[in-house]
């Protein structure tokens, strides 16, 4: 099976499946040196863990990381650092009605016409629990971004119809739903406790700012840093659409309006808007980047729907187990660490694109 490794220079490789033994990542091209231990990586997966919350799987996981090499003494070695996570209370019998069944809004009907087989037990590797990989290898790129004061920061700006009208960082921790508007919070609780009663879903938009990237990441043409980041986001399972910037809405703008004019601060050049989202011509252009995520409803519903099965049979089937009713606050997490991954990548793919970078590297040794 191809296309389980993301990343040129830092690239990232996840393995396992939502009911198998465990599931990881192995994470190569992280220099030798950087300070790292599983508290780094569990603090991140504390994040995205499920039975958090009334709105959340009550699948109960410790999710406890272990690093099976690549550090030493505290310290990155250079070689490739491998990541475990032990599944501990799967119950794969909760899908036994429906291993011949194909379920609405899920990969089954795909990945059985691809491979000629499917793992029912909770979509094997299309599984929403394959992200423990990414967010295991997210926390190694997130502190090595940290050394160069880039910051990443996500939150879910709108749960349904809820949208957040006011933006207070501090709040994003303090609700189930990392919402920045404690009132848009209470409002999202009783929508998604209206929605679990009728048996169905909701979705939602996440919003990312990066802050700290220099101007000059990514390539004009086929590795522009909007195509990768945007790449990146849709690889995760629940997500349907993306915005850099202004996104959508320039469609409806004038070029008069959109453009960002360059101003001087000091002695550096900044922008005094910012509808490009940080990214002009595929290339960071020193700004906030700015990106959106839309999060569709989680498609595993208890309600009654018609499908087919593997004969061409139409069948009716409720969906059992244990399933988020929305999967857009621990998504948080998960749209951070592809974030982070992305901008490591590119960072160091960077460091050789001028002759007088690599020159005052190895000159200076």
């Amino acid at each position: 099976m191809a296309g389980s490794s993301f990343g040129t220079i830092f690239r990232v490789t996840t393995w396992g499946e939502s009911h198998g033994p465990g599931i990881g990542a192995v994470v190569d091209g992280v220099p030798a040196g950087l300070p790292l231990d599983e508290s780094d990586i569990q603090q991140q997966l504390n994040r995205r863990k499920p039975g958090q919350s009334r709105f959340a799987t009550p699948r109960k996981e410790d999710d406890r990381v272990r690093i099976l090499s690549g550090v030493f003494e505290g310290k990155t070695t250079g070689a490739p650092i491998a990541l475990e996570v032990l599944n501990e209370t799967q119950r794969s019998s909760d899908y036994s009605q429906i291993a011949s069944c194909y379920r609405p809004g899920h990969a089954d009907y795909t990945f059985d016409q691809k491979y000629g087989f499917r793992d029912y037990r909770g979509g094997g590797r299309s599984s929403a629990r394959e992200t423990i990989g990414r967010v295991a290898a997210g926390a190694i790129a997130q502190k090595i971004l940290d050394q160069l004061g880039i910051r990443i920061l996500a939150w879910s700006s709108q749960i349904g119809p809820v949208a957040a009208e006011s933006f207070d960082p501090e709040e994003i921790e303090n609700n189930p739903f990392r919402l920045p508007d404690a009132e848009a919070a209470q409002k999202a609780a009783a929508y998604v406790e209206s929605m679990m009663q009728a048996h169905d879903s909701v979705g939602g938009v996440i919003e990312c700012r990066i802050t700290g990237v220099p101007a000059g990441l990514g390539d004009p043409v086929f590795e522009k840093l909007d195509a990768n980041l945007s790449k990146a986001l849709m690889s995760i399972g629940a997500v349907k659409g993306i915005e850099i910037g202004d996104g959508f809405s320039v469609a409806a703008a004038n070029g008069s309006a959109n453009n960002d004019p360059f101003i001087i601060e000091g002695n550096q050049i900044k922008k005094a808007s910012n509808h490009a989202g940080g990214i002009l011509g595929g290339i960071s252009d020193g700004d906030t980047i700015r990106i959106r995520a839309a999060i569709k409803p989680t498609p595993s519903i208890f309600q009654p729907q018609d499908t087919v099965n593997r004969d061409k049979e139409p069948v009716s089937i409720s969906i059992k187990g244990r399933h988020d009713p929305i999967v857009v606050p621990r998504a948080v997490v998960v749209v951070e660490a592809m974030a982070a991954i992305t901008l490591v990548d590119s960072l160091f793919l960077n460091m050789s694109c001028q002759m007088d970078r690599v020159t005052a590297f190895y000159k200076n040794k």
